[in-house]
């Protein structure tokens, strides 16, 4: 059912934790089946974002998509920070159960929702960033397919 980087990212989550005065945190979550992620930032002065760290209360899944987010934005910059999709989540761990696929928005929101208090704490725009949602609905997973 999962892949071996899915399980890997369960069994041995990378960034798991909390930054204290996180230049940016973000907290996404599902109603429908209870999965909560807080994505925390620590971006340096020329945007690029030096560490990440996460905590995840939910499925395997959850945990596995989150651990993996953290590892494609650190070190990047807060514009490539934009660019991780949940597709470039559910790629990076070969795939996820159709299922699951929700686990992999939760992490792309976390992620969009931490560069937006990041944003609004620095009273700062980032070009693309939209306000994120605090919960992820089902009927918009079936479009991300």
């Amino acid at each position: 059912m999962y892949t071996q980087k899915v399980m890997d990212h369960f069994t041995n989550p990378r960034n798991m934790g909390e930054i204290e005065n996180a230049s940016g945190v973000g907290t996404v979550g599902n109603a429908k089946c209870g999965d909560i992620m807080r994505i925390y930032l620590d971006i340096d002065p020329d945007g690029i974002i030096n560490d990440v760290k996460f905590k995840t209360f939910g499925c395997g899944a959850a945990v596995a998509t989150s651990s993996m987010a953290t590892e494609l934005v650190k070190g990047k910059t807060v514009q490539e920070a934009l660019q991780v999709t949940n597709k470039a989540v559910m790629e990076a761990l070969d795939g996820l159960p159709p299922v699951k696929v929700h686990c992999s928005l939760l992490a792309e929101e976390a992620i969009h929702a931490a560069l937006w208090d990041y944003a609004e704490k620095n009273g700062i725009k980032i070009e693309g960033l939209q306000k994120p949602k605090s919960d992820i609905h089902e009927e918009e997973e079936e479009v991300e397919y």
